[in-house]
């Protein structure tokens, strides 16, 4: 049986050179490792990642977040920030700060040439609807601590009247 002190670290404290890292590869662009540090814990508003981005890779598509707000700290490396048709250096030590709206777009891309580790942090705010300049696409969602309750990834071609296919 835990004691009361090992039950709270393990709804509290990540440890960020302890969890397990999921490899990902997208050819061309997109290669990495990540873990999700927020799952399992007391948090209900934040999100935390441990993000490491292979050179001349990029983290995630270029998007914005109606409802999110993120948070990057660079733990080591060096990279470019892609950001409202920008593009920032990124070192060891810099903290970004995204807030939601259609005025930051945003990218993460190791320009350096050893892995860039970022800690990354979001509110998790939820319904959230994420747009992707790019590709044109959207990515509505709706989730509390239960799970997802509604998802969906398309582009904005078609649109419905707001009595289709009700009763």
């Amino acid at each position: 049986m835990p004691t009361r002190a090992e039950e709270l670290a393990s709804r509290l404290i990540r440890n960020l050179d302890a969890v397990e890292m999921q490899s990902y590869r997208r050819e061309p662009l997109y290669a990495g490792r990540c873990a999700r540090l927020a799952p399992g814990t007391a948090a209900r508003k934040l999100g935390a990642s441990i993000d490491i981005i292979e050179p001349g890779q990029r983290a995630c598509p270029y998007h914005l977040h109606h409802a999110q707000e993120e948070m990057f700290v660079v733990l080591a490396g060096s990279g470019t920030l892609r950001v409202a048709g920008e593009l920032l250096p990124l070192k060891t030590g810099d903290v970004v700060f995204i807030p939601a709206g259609p005025e930051y777009p945003h990218q993460i891309i190791n320009s350096g040439e050893a892995p860039l580790k970022l800690l990354s942090v979001s509110t998790m705010e939820s319904p959230e609807i994420c747009e992707y300049p790019d590709s044109g696409k959207y990515h509505a969602s709706a989730r509390d601590e239960r799970g997802t309750h509604f998802d969906a990834i398309a582009r904005g071609g078609e649109t419905l009247d707001y009595w289709e296919g009700e009763p």
